[in-house]
């Protein structure tokens, strides 16, 4: 479990195929000596396991369904990746929940700045957007935002400086993809409500 606070801004290291997927190298220094093989880390919101490190430097292994279902699969060495570290019982929860579990892919569409300020919007499967509600919260890359409007096949954001200096969110340009998770409060509503308008099925 997350909080979709970035934690830090990593550099891919390396990507070397393993097996039916790859291993992937991240440099980051500031939270590599603090990991352990086995730890949860949040990469642009996909939750991977740590399987080995040094003082610099941490690997993952990614499986098939994870480089199909994010931009894991399309990242290169020298890409910049946002990271979190899981979530510890008694820990501030400073954005909102985020089960590192991505939805899908959505693309940046449009970005409007204001000042230092920037709205950025996203166009999606209308199967995620049916999951989000204005003011409510989503995770793109990692990063527990709050949405502004929300459409059929597209929403946005508003973005304040920091979150724009301390993420990935501050350069990455229109086309590009974007790991997306919906609130997960969003998930089991959605489910409840199409269960009881089905005939016959059990929504309990």
């Amino acid at each position: 479990m997350f909080t979709g606070l970035v934690e830090a801004l990593g550099t891919v290291e390396a990507i070397v195929a393993d097996g039916p997927g790859t291993r992937l190298t991240i440099r980051a220094a500031d939270i590599a000596a603090q990991l352990s093989p086995g730890e949860s880390v949040a990469v642009n919101g996909a939750c991977l396991t740590v399987v080995d490190r040094d003082d610099a430097t941490f690997s993952f292994q990614a499986g098939p369904e994870t480089l199909a279902r994010t931009n894991i699969g399309i990242l290169k060495a020298g890409h910049r990746v946002n990271l979190e570290r899981s979530l510890r019982v008694g820990d501030r929860l400073g954005g909102h929940l985020v089960q590192g579990h991505v939805d899908g892919v959505g693309l940046i569409a449009e970005r409007r700045p204001d000042g230092e300020w920037l709205t950025m919007c996203f166009s999606c499967s209308p199967d995620l957007t049916v999951e989000m509600v204005s003011k409510g919260s989503v995770a793109v890359d990692g990063v527990s935002l709050t949405l502004v409007d929300v459409n059929s096949d597209r929403f946005s954001v508003a973005l304040i400086p920091h979150t724009l200096s301390m993420t990935t969110l501050g350069y990455k340009q229109p086309g590009e993809a974007v790991n997306l998770e919906t609130d997960v409060l969003g998930k089991y509503v959605v489910k409840y409500l199409r269960n009881r308008s089905i005939p016959g099925t059990n929504s309990l």
